[in-house]
């Protein structure tokens, strides 16, 4: 842990903006970098009477500029709860959110996951992805909630 990064998902939810700060301090105590991660899921068009709203290409590059724009403003804000000589590396993967961050994580010294509550039956019963990190990750896991 003490030489390697810390990897801290994000879905840019507020629970999620509750880990940051966490790997934030992490990161600080042990002086190594953060590596903050995205899983972009693929965009879909939103269809209203079966007619397309978007095309799936506008879609898909909204989605990259809304990502990309939110990923620089997240590093800037953290970047300067960070001691100096620490830095951010933002990363954005495509895929399955559980499946990304586990291939993410291979060579870091800890995640830093946000966890959120499971509020009705369906959430109850479908796997968590923070959930499938705890189990499946090969390095410690702090789920924030």
């Amino acid at each position: 842990m003490r030489t390697q990064e810390v990897l801290c998902p994000t879905d840019f939810s507020a629970t999620a903006a509750h880990a940051l700060k966490y790997a934030v301090e992490i990161a600080n105590l042990y002086q190594v970098d953060i590596r903050l991660l995205h899983v972009a899921s693929p965009a879909r068009s939103a269809h209203f009477y079966g007619v397309a709203v978007e095309t799936p290409a506008t879609l898909e590059q909204q989605l990259t500029e809304f990502v990309e724009q939110k990923m620089q403003s997240l590093q800037q804000e953290m970047q300067q709860g960070l001691k100096s000589g620490l830095s951010i590396k933002p990363v954005i993967r495509h895929g399955d959110a559980s499946e990304e961050i586990l291939a993410e994580a291979t060579d870091v010294g800890m995640v830093v996951i946000a966890s959120h509550g499971s509020t009705s039956l369906m959430d109850f019963l479908k796997p968590h992805v923070s959930q499938n990190v705890v189990r499946l990750a090969k390095c410690p896991v702090l789920v924030v909630k």
